[in-house]
């Protein structure tokens, strides 16, 4: 450690260490306008049937009553962005591309816990717990009050120098640290998230309706899809990134991920139509052990990939 080093460096440089792609801090104070705009969302109904949204709110806005004491919330970035294409081939799907290697989850809480393990030692007596998209806690809009980068107008997080192509995390302690200045909204008067897509899920900047969004339809959606959205998927089967495929930010700054474990498995990138609607729960379990595809289970999977063969088959006058 150098000399006169101060905390927020060390944390800063460990986590680094660890391969963390950016790192900031903030107070754990209250959230500002957070608050409204997330009843605002919920009482519109906007989260659809992710129930536990409307759950422990004032946890959400508030880390001190997640843990007694909290006085920082130490914010963390990964890159996942792998440079590779989805297919154009129509009898293959297309996967969202954070979803084509290992579970995010595994992979950023082994990193968060050594972290968190460093901190304990280097600073006696810290309490703090931790969380990768598992708890209480508004990831984004803490990952832009610690500086990392600003919402936004798909909701997605953006940083200055990997796009929005990376996954968040937190750790929330009771060491006092000295926290970055807020991170500033880079989008102006860009709209094209907006108009790209597909189903007119972003229903006005910074606000998704999870149910015309095809991330939500096609993983949080448990049972049939009915009605109009689906002639709009598009190939997706699980996941969607059509609007961050079209942000500037994304084309400009996207840099390939040096983490393994987000390299694309195998068949990943071209999903056999077919072949996968033919999976029975078995190899379902089989196949994505450790994926993230888990989270739409074999029922979800299988509708997605009818819906996708049924449009095609209307597109070709079969239907």
């Amino acid at each position: 450690m150098a000399a006169g080093e101060s905390a927020e460096r060390r944390i800063k440089k460990k986590a680094e260490s660890l391969g963390f792609t950016a790192v900031g801090i903030a107070r754990a104070d209250p959230l500002g306008n957070e608050p409204l705009r997330l009843r605002e969302w919920l009482d519109r109904g906007y989260h659809a049937s992710m129930s536990w949204m409307a759950t422990s709110v004032v946890k959400r806005v508030d880390p001190r009553q997640v843990l007694r004491g909290a006085k920082s919330v130490i914010s963390l970035a990964l890159n996942y962005y792998t440079p590779a294409e989805h297919a154009k081939d129509p009898r293959v799907g297309k996967i969202s591309r954070y979803a084509w290697g290992d579970d995010y989850h595994d992979v950023l809480s082994a990193r968060l816990r050594s972290l968190w393990t460093w901190i304990e030692a280097a600073f006696p007596g810290a309490g703090g717990t931790w969380y990768v998209d598992t708890g209480p806690v508004m990831e984004k809009a803490w990952a832009a009050r610690a500086g990392i980068g600003w919402i936004g107008k798909h909701a997605n997080l953006i940083t200055r120098s990997h796009g929005s192509w990376v996954f968040l995390g937190e750790i929330i302690t009771t060491v006092e640290l000295e926290p970055d200045s807020p991170a500033v909204d880079h989008c102006g008067s860009c709209t094209l998230c907006i108009e790209a897509c597909p189903t007119a899920a972003i229903v006005q900047p910074y606000v998704i309706e999870s149910e015309r969004c095809l991330s939500y339809l096609t993983i949080e959606h448990r049972g049939p899809i009915e009605g109009e959205l689906t002639n709009h998927f598009e190939g997706w089967i699980f996941g969607c990134d059509i609007c961050q495929d079209v942000c500037p930010w994304n084309r400009k700054f996207a840099t390939p991920t040096g983490e393994d474990r987000f390299a694309p498995r195998e068949g990943h990138l071209e999903p056999d139509l077919a072949e996968w609607s033919r999976l029975d729960p078995v190899e379902f379990r089989r196949r994505f052990s450790g994926s993230p595809i888990q989270r739409a289970k074999h029922e979800g999977l299988r509708r997605n990939i009818q819906i996708i063969l049924q449009d095609r088959k209307r597109g070709e006058g079969g239907l």
